[in-house]
């Protein structure tokens, strides 16, 4: 676990709502492979926080086929201060359809009077 204290008022949040992939129709290997497969969609925020924030990701639409196990990973990597990639994964006989992924950061803002001493 990991807890996060913020030390100012300046904690900002940002959040959305995207498609990380939609294959139904392609008929792309989320849809009609198999074995392990996954898909990684960039996001970008409005304005970059101060520091690396907390970010959580969540499933806001999985669209997967009835007849196969429903096997899934959804996570936030390579997290900065500017942005982070939604990815997705799956195995063995999973058919996922299409995904769409809500976000929300939490971090500090910069400041016009901040400044660094080296």
């Amino acid at each position: 676990m990991r807890n996060t204290t913020f030390r100012s008022q300046r904690t900002g949040v940002a959040q959305g709502d995207v498609e990380v992939f939609s294959e139904f129709d392609s008929g792309g290997s989320m849809w009609t492979g198999s074995g392990g497969r996954e898909r990684r969609l960039n996001v970008r925020f409005d304005h970059p926080f101060r520091a690396i924030p907390a970010v959580q990701v969540t499933a806001s639409l999985m669209d997967m086929h009835q007849d196969t196990a429903h096997r899934s990973e959804l996570v936030a990597e390579n997290i900065s201060e500017t942005g982070f990639d939604v990815v997705f994964r799956t195995w063995s006989d999973s058919r996922v359809a299409r995904v769409r992924a809500a976000w929300m950061a939490i971090g500090d803002l910069p400041f016009e009077d901040d400044w660094d001493v080296e």
